[in-house]
């Protein structure tokens, strides 16, 4: 089986059709077609159908991909081995880690890391926590960091901080910047919080949504009406025109405290916060400028959040 084979199927399952595979492998349509006739021609049976015009995997395509993916992440772990061995000062570093962080600390302490590691290439993407672990697992991130630990087997999971969460309201709320004894004051108020992460449930994890629903039930609210919004910038919009209440990252809101568009209010029985977690894949290479940036990580180099 060729490794060129495997590399044009998990093209065409991720990209969701040949040309765009194509394009994705800098490849021509025929030369991926080929790969992928030869490859179904081996393992006798179908991978792809097409459907609406995209290419949707078969029954065998999907029992086929996760292998195929490991197959790949493993050559490139071993080409990364060879390369890097344990040179700390080259290299290139993949992180992926949840968009809301991007406004800790952790970008400065990144930044400081290429300060003083100038031949090392740091590359970053966003996603949400569930996705961050899938890119790592992929191996098309070094490592991630994301909310909450992943208990996934494939997986090694580390706490590295922790994120002060805040009630925050609209200006106008008449409990704003003010400081409760009790969170039945805002019994009657409606909250905004993210949906469940996909897949969650089923890993027995943790995720934002089902973390605020337990914190108001805790405080007592757990009558509270939720209004599901799948961003943060979304949510900061309309709980700035008064829609509803929030629990969000300190963080990701000291500019709209600044400007005045959002406010805190101060409820001990909603002070709460969320863990940071590093996840890297199990028994995956890390090279000697991963490891630099993974220790400067993990043993505190992140600082309080």
């Amino acid at each position: 089986m060729d490794i060129k084979e495997i590399e044009a199927f998990v093209a065409v399952a991720r990209q969701g059709g040949v040309t765009r595979a194509a394009d994705h492998l800098h490849r021509s349509q025929p030369a991926i077609s080929r790969r992928m006739r030869l490859l179904e021609d081996r393992l006798g049976a179908p991978l792809i159908e097409r459907v609406r015009g995209r290419a949707k995997l078969t029954e065998a395509g999907e029992v086929f991909l996760p292998h195929a993916e490991a197959v790949l992440a493993t050559i490139k772990d071993g080409a990364e081995a060879v390369r890097a061995l344990s040179d700390r000062t080259h290299g290139s570093v993949m992180v992926a880690l949840v968009g809301t962080l991007a406004s800790t600390g952790i970008i400065g302490q990144i930044s400081a890391f290429r300060r003083a590691y100038p031949g090392v290439r740091v590359e970053l993407c966003t996603a949400r926590s569930t996705e961050v672990s899938d890119l790592v697992r992929q191996g098309e991130a070094t490592f991630g960091l994301r909310y909450y630990m992943d208990t996934a087997p494939d997986l090694i999971s580390e706490e590295v901080a922790a994120e002060a969460m805040s009630v925050v309201c609209s200006p106008d709320h008449p409990h704003a910047g003010e400081a409760l004894d009790e969170a039945a004051v805002l019994s009657e108020d409606r909250w905004v919080g993210f949906p469940a992460d996909r897949g969650q449930g089923a890993k027995g994890q943790p995720d934002r949504q089902a973390a605020l629903s337990r914190q108001l039930t805790a405080a007592g609210l757990g009558h509270a009406e939720i209004v599901l919004i799948d961003s943060l910038t979304a949510q900061k919009r309309l709980v700035e025109a008064g829609f509803g209440l929030a629990l969000m990252p300190e963080s990701a809101i000291q500019e709209e405290l600044r400007l005045g568009t959002l406010a805190v209010i101060e409820v001990p029985d909603l002070r709460v916060s969320v863990p940071v977690a590093v996840v890297r894949r199990k028994g995956g290479f890390l090279g000697g400028a991963s490891l630099a940036l993974l220790e400067a990580i993990s043993t505190g180099g992140i600082g309080p959040l």
